[in-house]
């Protein structure tokens, strides 16, 4: 997925946009992050004048709510389930997996843009193994040997 690159004329497209809106904090930073990957730092600003907002107000939001990211993702998003159920079906064991294959930590993305590696909690897909979105596209039943074919794709 190619997103545009930060640029601060269309951003403030989007917040005008967006801005009309009751509750409209939650709808300009998930309009901004749907063309720019991630809500810009330099996009704070913006959005809490426009809002009549604070700063913190803002920083706050993006801060809490874990789909909002400060920087665009890899080409490729692996996210893997880390819910109570997929865990005692070996979860662990496969985030662990991903995580020293990839070097990643959680939320990280590699050096080249490849890959990012998220957590995701429940897709109730788990009913006989971990689960996880490849890109948006839910994979059930994971195992090792269908991790390491992923990640193999995603390199």
């Amino acid at each position: 997925m190619a997103f545009e690159a930060w640029n601060e004329a269309r951003a403030a497209e989007i917040i005008a946009r967006e801005k009309s809106q009751e509750g409209a904090t939650l709808p300009v930073l998930h309009a901004l992050q749907a063309v720019f990957g991630c809500v810009p730092e330099a996009a704070v600003p913006l959005v809490a004048e426009a809002l009549n907002l604070s700063r913190a107000e803002i920083h706050g939001v993006v801060s809490f709510y874990h789909d909002f990211k400060n920087h665009p993702p890899g080409r490729h998003v692996l996210a893997l389930c880390r819910a109570e159920a997929c865990q005692a079906m070996g979860g662990d064991a496969l985030a662990e997996r991903a995580r020293h294959r990839l070097g990643l930590g959680w939320g990280e993305t590699s050096g080249n843009d490849a890959v990012t590696l998220e957590p995701i909690f429940c897709l109730g897909l788990c009913a006989l193994a971990p689960a996880a979105l490849v890109d948006g596209r839910p994979v059930a039943r994971l195992d090792e040997a269908r991790l390491d074919a992923i990640l193999g794709e995603m390199a």
